[in-house]
């Protein structure tokens, strides 16, 4: 038995020794957040966020296109959260590996059962995650890090009813402003009792028993993301675009969608009219990816999700939801494509390219970066943990000009 998830977590971050798996999982984290952060460093969120503090502007950013990675058994997107804090915190790969080990712990032990009642997990966990990361960066120890995560508590919170809004990102960047915030104030010597944040798993239905300090660093690893839209949408497009490469969208009369319910909690936009709102409906995506076969940056516009044919599309999908499931990637989606001529294209998948059991390929992943960067005279190669900080101020001063 521990004596308190905060002073458990805390003693676990404090001795990490990461070994050369945990690192490279750093690395990779820190190239995807840095390159999906200054992909959307035109947006109109990363404007709002401008006068948030460095970490909390970074995350909001980083959020905002859902380009960003996931832990899958948490539901909670770590490395939006934990890199910001260690860049902004002026720590390494050794305070992102404290923020997430501890992110994915915690996010395991809020569970399902937390997302299915509709918490955002990201900012959840998060702000807790992210108060020992800066803590770690900090150089505090085991007492003043269960410090800093109990001082979190109040700023642990956001919702899914954000999705599809300014809000879903903006609530992470909140959380990371939090966690930080939490750090220097035990670094200055502010107390509080660390089962606070035991008190505070129980009433939003997590599970101590859960928390286990075993594994690598992150343990089941990270999902990197193929597609900038909810990981729920990943599977559906990738099954759909395989499935109709070189057919006439004109010619489809229906679509049929058959999944776990789970696999569709977080999409909750069934006719989107805008890119966020979009970026989380199932029947714009499986129109997306008919009409566009890669649904990259230009499919998650305001005016690509307004195209007629889009429109169409996504009223001609029938989603058949299955009882149960208790993440994301349960059970398997089963898509039916009928056509004018009266045949059917089919197509089956559980895990899409990106998931830990189906890795990205180094091409996927050096596409990716490319695409996120385009325009800009940086090369994702030369980013180290102690030049990354210094490449994100100087994009966003670029894109101020």
């Amino acid at each position: 038995m521990i004596s308190s998830v905060a002073e458990a977590l805390a003693g676990w971050a404090a001795q990490l020794r990461p070994d050369q798996a945990d690192l490279d999982l750093a690395q990779r984290s820190l190239l995807d957040t840095v390159a999906v952060t200054l992909a959307a460093r035109e947006h109109p969120v990363a404007r709002l966020a401008a006068g948030l503090p460095e970490g909390a502007r970074w995350a909001a950013t980083g959020h905002v296109l859902d380009f960003d990675d996931l832990h899958m058994p948490s539901t909670a997107h770590v490395s939006v959260v934990c890199v910001p804090t260690a860049l902004a915190s002026g720590g390494g790969a050794l305070a992102y590996l404290a923020a997430a080990g501890v992110m994915a712990r915690l996010g395991t032990a809020l569970g399902w059962r937390h997302y299915a009642a509709g918490w955002h997990a990201t900012c959840t966990a998060g702000a807790p995650a992210s108060a020992a990361g800066a803590a770690v960066a900090l150089g505090l120890d085991a007492r003043q890090i269960a410090t800093a995560m109990a001082l979190a508590v109040p700023g642990a919170g956001g919702v899914q009813r954000a999705f599809g809004t300014d809000a879903k990102s903006l609530q992470v960047g909140f959380a990371v402003e939090t966690g930080i915030r939490a750090a220097r104030l035990a670094a200055a010597g502010a107390q509080a009792d660390p089962t606070a944040l035991d008190a505070w798993l129980a009433l939003v239905g997590g599970d101590r028993a859960a928390v286990d300090l075993t594994g690598p660093a992150v343990p089941d690893g990270l999902a990197i993301k193929i597609y900038p839209c909810c990981y729920a949408l990943q599977r559906p497009i990738s099954a759909l675009a395989g499935a109709t490469a070189g057919l006439d969208p004109a010619t489809v009369r229906g679509i049929v969608l058959s999944t776990p319910q789970a696999c569709a909690q977080p999409l909750i936009h069934h006719r989107p009219v805008t890119g966020l709102q979009g970026k989380f409906s199932l029947e714009y995506a499986a129109a997306a990816a008919l009409l566009d076969g890669y649904p990259g940056f230009a499919s998650f516009t305001d005016d690509a999700v307004r195209r007629p044919e889009a429109v169409r599309l996504a009223r001609l999908v029938e989603v058949r939801l299955q009882p149960g499931g208790t993440w994301l990637l349960d059970g398997e989606l089963t898509a039916e494509i009928r056509l004018a001529d009266g045949s059917t294209a089919t197509a089956r998948q559980q895990y899409p390219p990106g998931s830990p059991a189906r890795p990205a390929t180094a091409a996927q992943l050096a596409a990716k970066l490319a695409d996120c960067v385009r325009g800009l005279d940086t090369d994702p190669a030369s980013w180290t943990w102690d030049n990354a900080a210094a490449v994100l101020r100087d994009a966003a001063l670029a894109g101020a000009r």
